[in-house]
């Protein structure tokens, strides 16, 4: 029994060794998964920050006057007043 102890003994350290790379491994693994997560939520996030330009963009194209104004003369039948339509009313003058 005495002769197979040295083997025993190598036999459980190559274990223990292939055990520690296993989880050494398995760790890594797991850190590369979570890295492309990441990676893949950052371009996510930055073409969401993307459309989110362009429609603040397209928002100050339809809100500026350049738009509302012929879009009101065309749906709504507006015209810009002339010097003599203009009613200016009297208002109480607040201190």
């Amino acid at each position: 029994m005495k002769e197979l102890r040295p083997f025993f003994l190598a036999g459980f350290a190559l274990s223990a060794l292939l055990s520690a790379l296993g989880a050494v491994t398995w760790r890594q693994s797991r850190a590369f998964e979570v890295l492309a997560r990441l990676d893949d939520l950052r371009g996510q996030t930055s073409v969401a920050e993307a459309e989110r330009v362009e429609l603040e963009r397209a928002i100050q194209v339809l809100e500026s006057r350049a738009h509302v104004v012929p879009e009101a003369r065309e749906r709504l039948a507006m015209h810009t007043p002339a010097t003599s339509e203009l009613v200016l009313l009297p208002g109480e003058m607040r201190p």
